[in-house]
């Protein structure tokens, strides 16, 4: 998915008064762009969709709306393609999938090799006490 390949009917935009520093310009336009995404309405796939919403975190409400909001730049252009750009970026993470972990267990050398380091240690550190002479 491209920022361009978003339908006008999933994507709500609205306009907002920035916050900041900017002098005059953020106090008379309202130049950050809240973006208002039906994440239902987007077709994904079950684990795609999941995924999602770990990505999201609390961008994402209860009633299955992803809101992302832009006011790194001065204009509404700006804004409106980073979040575009923000939001096609979250939906295409989501669709990379994890690689499944594989358990492993040592072996029985490894595990014999590590008792045998930890008394070796053991004895190096016994050693470091007091000399008592008998």
């Amino acid at each position: 998915m491209t920022p361009e390949t978003l339908d006008a009917a999933i994507v709500e935009e609205k306009f907002l008064a920035a916050t900041g520093p900017g002098g005059q310009n953020v106090n008379k336009v309202a130049t950050a762009v809240q973006l208002r995404v039906d994440v239902f309405r987007l077709g994904l796939a079950p684990w795609a969709y999941q995924r999602l919403k770990e990505l999201a975190g609390s961008k994402l409400t209860a009633g299955g709306e992803l809101l992302i909001t832009a006011r790194r730049f001065r204009t509404q252009e700006a804004n409106r393609a980073d979040a575009r750009e923000r939001l096609a970026k979250l939906v295409a993470d989501a669709h990379v999938r994890q690689a499944k972990r594989v358990k492993t267990k040592p072996s029985k050398a490894a595990k014999a090799k590590r008792v045998d380091e930890k008394k070796g240690r053991s004895a190096v550190k016994a050693g470091r006490g007091k000399v008592r002479i008998d």
